[in-house]
């Protein structure tokens, strides 16, 4: 193993270090993959004193196989599909039917549930640094890309701890930019990264937000 954060916290100061260019301008904004991707980006909004929202993806998991993401839908009816994994799956037209119709009402529960009424935020001609917890087929970050994309972003960051190799090189053709902490050539899974890789709460997520709210404002 390359690297092991302690924990988000600390995996999002590092991420920082690395994003310092875009420290206090005005047209940044950071956008936190709920849930395990806000506490990462919450550390990087702070450090670089640039506000904090999220960006809402599910990725769209194999029945009995959940880990295993046949795609992804973000904010906006985006949908995109990972066409290895959909040849693999019988009957993959009606699972993925299924699956979207059962992620998009989890997709809108988040949206009303994190925002607490706030509105979403207006990504129009903004740099938009784009933050989770670790990459692992991609498929999530690509949806959000593509999502961005129909926003009119002026630019979009991607900014991980950890990822493959391969995910992070598809990447770097997908977005403007990708910083990636750490590329291990053996990548299993996110969490093997991470000392402390707990599940990140909707209440830790709002209270993140809220927090981030008060400090730009």
């Amino acid at each position: 193993m390359e690297r092991a954060f302690p924990n988000r916290t600390e995996a999002g100061w590092q991420l920082a270090e690395k994003l310092l260019k875009y420290a206090g301008r005005p047209d940044v904004i950071v956008l936190g993959l709920p849930r395990g991707g806000v506490p990462v980006a919450f550390e990087v909004a702070k450090r670089l004193g640039t506000p904090l929202n999220v960006f809402i993806v599910r990725k769209l998991g194999v029945p009995g196989f959940e880990e295993l993401a046949i795609g992804a839908i973000a904010s906006g009816g985006v949908r995109v599909l990972n066409e290895d994994v959909m040849r693999a799956v019988p009957n993959a037209e009606q699972v993925i039917e299924s699956v979207t119709a059962r992620e998009t009402a989890e997709l809108e529960r988040r949206e009303q549930s994190y925002r607490n009424g706030r509105p979403a935020p207006e990504l129009g001609d903004r740099i938009v640094i784009l933050v989770d917890d670790g990459l692992a087929t991609g498929a999530t970050i690509r949806a959000a890309v593509t999502a961005l994309r129909q926003r009119g972003v002026a630019k979009i960051v991607v900014a991980v701890p950890v990822g493959p190799p391969d995910t992070c090189r598809e990447l770097e053709h997908e977005a403007d930019e990708i910083i990636c902490l750490s590329r291990p050539d053996f990548f299993q899974a996110v969490g093997q990264y991470y000392e402390d890789f707990s599940q990140t709460s909707d209440d830790e997520v709002r209270e993140l937000l809220a927090r981030a709210a008060q400090r730009v404002t």
